[in-house]
Parts: C-alpha cells; structure tokens; sequence
C-alpha cells in the first residue's frame, strides 16, 4: 500500500475513534492535536503529531509548544517528547498516532510527576495588589457633564438606543 493509502485508512479510523472526544481536534487531514488531562486540570498537557508525506514509513513530527503548554516546563516537555519518540521508533511503519495519543494517556502520571502544581497563594497575592487600582479607577470613572444644547445635539444624531444610524459616515461615491 501506498503511504497516502495508509494516511487515508488512518484519517478515517482516527476520526471514527474520536469522534465527540473534546480533547481530540483535527487541525488538518494530516494534523492533530489530543489533550491529556481535564481541562481544569494543572498537569493536562496538549500533543500535536503532524505526518510528513512519507507517513508511517518515516517518524510523525511531534510538538508540544502549543500556548497549552506554557505552564510546563521545559525538561519535562523534553522528557514527554523522548519517551514519545521511543514509542515511535517501536512502531516505525505502521500507524501510530492513536498508540501515541493512548500512550500519553496512560503514562500521563509518570510523565508529570516532577511538574510543580501552581498554588493558589500566587493567585491570591495578585488580587491583593490589584485592589487600589480597582479603587483608583472608580474614582476616575467620573462620567463626563452634558449641558443641555450638547445632549440634544446627541439626540438628534443618535436613534432612541443610543446608538448611530446606520451609513452615518458612509460617503457619497456618486458625487
């Protein structure tokens, strides 16, 4: 079979395994993304696997720098990222993007076993300075004074919500 054929036969296993699976996303027939981990959880991480065109004879290319990802650090992505590549090269030929993805799964503990949990004392500590800028903005939120004559002139442009009708600086094309 031909690489394409197997990329086909992939695809569409791929897409009938995960389908309604939110932590699955395709981003291209060629490239996808699967998230290990609930959302809300601080040791999920995202893996990207793209296929070269010479997929599965030659090795998918596997990232984590999606934005995802920031939190971990970087030996630990590293660290996920190698024992990915042995899992590939145990299946080189072959298709191996769900093996990938379930391998990850399975493995999620060990892989962020030495990534430190964000504590909510940081958090905690960024509310409290934030709180005399929330007072200093109220005070400058001093909404400014209308005469009359200048409200109504706002009036008169304005529609009964406020708002500019609609083409109000449209220009003439004609003229």
């Amino acid at each position: 079979m031909a690489a394409n054929e197997d990329q086909e036969m992939e695809l569409e296993a791929l897409r009938s395994i995960y389908e309604g699976d939110v932590c699955f996303r395709e981003l291209s027939p060629v490239s996808f993304q699967y998230r290990v981990g609930e959302s809300g959880d601080p040791k999920a991480f995202l893996i990207e696997v793209s296929w070269p065109e010479t997929y599965p004879q030659t090795a998918p290319v596997i990232s984590m720098d999606a934005f995802f990802n920031n939190t971990i650090s970087s030996a630990i992505k590293q660290s996920i990222l190698d024992k990915l590549m042995i899992e590939v090269e145990a299946n080189l030929g072959t298709a191996m993007t769900y093996t990938l993805f379930e391998y990850a799964k399975d493995n999620k503990e060990v892989f962020m076993a030495n990534q430190p949990v964000n504590t909510v004392t940081s958090v905690s500590n960024s509310i409290a300075t934030g709180t005399p800028d929330v007072l200093a903005s109220k005070k400058k939120d001093k909404k400014e004074q209308l005469s009359k004559t200048q409200k109504r002139k706002l009036a008169d442009k304005t529609d009964n919500k406020g708002e500019l009708p609609r083409g109000w600086n449209w220009v003439d094309v004609i003229k």
